[in-house]
Formats: structure tokens, sequence, C-alpha cells
């Protein structure tokens, strides 16, 4: 997978206050004002960077925490990890591996088959809607 590298600066201009706010400088959206939080449309969730698909809709749950949450990333080679110690708690956050947007944080507390529950920030998202649902 070839990086995408861009300026702050150039990321600024593509961006939203927020989606950058989020992407690239690792803030959080409040919980429960996602637009993603409570969707169950069907389809691929791709990274609002860079287009990097990231999560099936198959793969989403009700975690109640408040954030879209998911049991699995479309493939470990899309997203990567990085030990976050910010804030007095030792997490472990979530990232584009194309563009190192940060999308959100994986605990290990969710549903099987994998355990993991993937908390991800909406504002770190695009969802590519399955054609089926076009009717």
């Amino acid at each position: 997978m070839e990086k995408i590298e861009k300026s702050t600066e150039q990321w600024r201009q593509e961006l939203t206050q927020d989606e950058f706010e989020v992407c690239r400088l690792k803030g959080t959206e409040p919980p429960f004002t996602g637009k993603y939080t409570y969707s169950k449309e069907d389809g691929i969730y791709r990274c609002k960077c860079c287009g990097n698909e990231l999560f099936r809709s198959s793969t989403k749950y009700d975690s109640g925490s408040g954030w879209p949450s998911f049991w699995e990333p479309i493939s470990e080679n899309n997203v990567r990890y990085e030990r976050d110690t910010k804030y007095g708690m030792v997490r472990t956050e979530v990232m584009c591996a194309r563009c190192d947007a940060h999308l959100g944080h994986v605990f290990e507390d969710g549903p099987n088959p994998t355990g993991n529950r993937f908390c991800i920030n909406s504002v770190s998202l695009n969802l590519e809607k399955s054609q089926a649902e076009h009717h």
C-alpha cells in the first residue's frame, strides 16, 4: 500500500475543522454525536482522509459507548496501531495505515469472534453504501 503524505496545511485545506482535529490532531468527537453512531446501513467504511477501506458494516455493532464500534477491520494491513499513554491511560490507538489518520482506539472487551472493540470516530469515516441498497 502506497503511503499518502501531505503537509499539515494541505490537510487543513482538505478537511473540515472537526475532521482535522480528530484525524490529524488525534482529537475525539463527543460521544453519541457522530453521524455513524447508530447507522445500520450496509457498506464499506473508508478513511475520510484517503479513502482506504477500513471496516465493513457487517462487523459494526452497538457497543453503547457512543461511538461507532466494529469487531474487526477489513484487513490488518489497512490499519496500524500505536500505544497511547495520554490522559493517564494505556490504550491502543488505531490509525489508517495509508495516511496515518487517527481513527480511534481498540479495546479487548468486544464480542466474538475477535473479542475486539474498535471504537472509531464517525468524523474519521466515510460510508460507501452497498450498491444493493439503491433500488
